[in-house]
């Protein structure tokens, strides 16, 4: 019985192995584990479409948007785009029959110029121009150098007023008591009398332009007077220096000094610009009581 077992097993064997066994195409895949004909790769799944750069930039350039979308890869928000369009910086898409207008990278990217123009200081109007030199594949860059060096010759030009500007809201903080009666803010009250004093002074100077031959002295110098008043009111030196910084601002001053020790004030003035009683006005506005003394 073993005998036939073993001889039975002996030709299953060999007939298996010299029967033919059916053609398979060789597999050309990348390595992985082959089993049964088949190729098993279980990093396969986890890999990511690889986009090469001319392929990413074509997308990006066919990629459409909705104006939200827009908005979001700009940075800005979807009024600005709209605001954009209706000042003429970028055109607006043509609605479809169904759905939303539809945006492309290109005029994204215009919308990054244009806020980013703005931030350089660039007005609309300017942007404008710089948006037909950048359309325009003839312009030379010396075009685009032009304006921003004149648009940094403008931002110098604010600079400088910017400083006389700090220079000025020193003068006033410098003048003002920093406590007491609101009466006594010399801030306001110099904002509030800076318009009426700078048309005072344009029409004292066209007065003067017409009468200089008539009423200048010989020499072209005026008669310069001096007003000595007694302050009544003064609680400080600050106080000293309000009354100094609002008097000086009056048409035809030139000097002023006030002494809170000695309660006296003694203005130079200009007689021809000025009264006496006129300056006497403006310290009492103040608060302050003010009596001319006789000399």
């Amino acid at each position: 019985m073993a005998g036939r077992c073993a001889a039975a097993y002996f030709a299953a064997t060999t007939f298996a192995c010299c029967s033919p066994r059916p053609s398979t195409p060789r597999r050309t895949t990348s390595p992985g584990f082959s089993h049964f004909g088949f190729s098993f790769m279980p990093w396969a799944t986890h890999l990511t479409p690889y986009y090469d750069t001319e392929s990413r930039i074509t997308r990006e350039m066919t990629m459409s948007m909705t104006i939200a979308h827009a908005a979001r890869t700009a940075g800005v928000g979807v009024e600005t785009i709209r605001f954009y369009q209706r000042r003429g910086l970028i055109r607006q898409p043509r609605k479809p029959a169904s759905g939303f207008r539809e945006y492309d990278a290109e005029t994204v990217a215009g919308i990054r110029f244009i806020r980013q123009a703005q931030e350089l200081g660039f007005s609309l109007q300017e942007i404008k121009g710089l948006l037909s030199l950048r359309a325009n594949p003839k312009t030379d860059c010396a075009a685009v150098r032009a304006r921003a060096t004149k648009k940094r010759d403008e931002v110098e030009q604010k600079i400088v007023q910017l400083g006389r500007l700090r220079s000025a809201l020193d003068t006033l903080i410098a003048s003002c008591p920093g406590s007491g009666a609101l009466r006594a803010c010399t801030i306001l009250d110099a904002i509030e009398q800076a318009p009426a004093a700078k048309s005072e002074r344009k029409l004292r100077r066209i007065s003067r332009s017409r009468h200089t031959s008539a009423n200048a002295p010989r020499g072209g110098l005026r008669a310069m007077k001096t007003a000595k008043f007694t302050i009544k009111g003064m609680n400080c030196d600050g106080c000293a220096q309000t009354i100094e910084s609002v008097v000086g601002r009056e048409g035809g001053v030139r000097k002023v000094e006030v002494s809170f020790a000695t309660g006296e004030a003694r203005v130079l003035y200009d007689p021809q610009a000025v009264t006496e009683d006129a300056l006497a006005a403006a310290i009492k506005k103040l608060g302050f009581g003010a009596k001319a003394q006789v000399s």
